[in-house]
């Protein structure tokens, strides 16, 4: 039996274009992963992904998210509060399109709800920026967090594209 996803590409063409979210609680820090950490990036991919179906890196190796993490193209970000690990996002540069990729972004489950990943958004897509891209995009579907593409719309972000597949 096949599931039907529907999936959905956004994006903002202009920093302008971002109503961007503050966050107004105390103790939460935002940082770059310098110098990349392979571990950051699994450990969130496995654990924000685990209720969302993210399963193309399950296979990867040590090696694979080495090549990944280290290539010139990815920028890791994560969010703490205090010392303790809250949500991240990767951004992929894509230099012959000049156009930035949000190519993962989420939170532990114990953040959700609280108006945390508005920020994180926020700053993905204003860390994006930084690299002057025409455009920053993302793809979404039904399987990522309820909140996911009203998170996306709310912060200036608009469909570009839509696809419904079977899995």
């Amino acid at each position: 039996m096949s599931k039907k996803i529907e999936r959905n590409y956004l994006e903002i063409n202009s920093l302008n274009d971002l109503k961007e979210t503050r966050l107004t609680q105390n103790g939460f820090s935002f940082e770059k992963v310098e110098p990349e950490n392979f571990q950051i990036n699994k450990f969130f991919y496995k654990n924000v992904g685990k209720k969302h179906h993210w399963v193309d890196r399950l296979v990867w190796t040590d090696k694979n998210w080495i090549d990944y993490t280290t290539d010139n193209k990815v920028k890791t970000f994560i969010v703490k509060k205090d010392d303790e690990l809250v949500g991240y996002f990767e951004l992929i540069y894509h230099e012959e399109q000049n156009e930035v990729e949000i190519a993962y972004l989420g939170l532990l489950e114990e953040y959700h709800n609280k108006k945390i990943g508005s920020f994180l958004l926020s700053t993905a897509i204003k860390n994006a920026f930084l690299e002057k891209p025409q455009r920053v995009w993302v793809h979404t579907c039904s399987l990522d967090h309820k909140n996911a593409l009203k998170n996306y719309i709310a912060r200036g972000m608009k469909i570009f594209k839509k696809e419904t597949v079977f899995v």
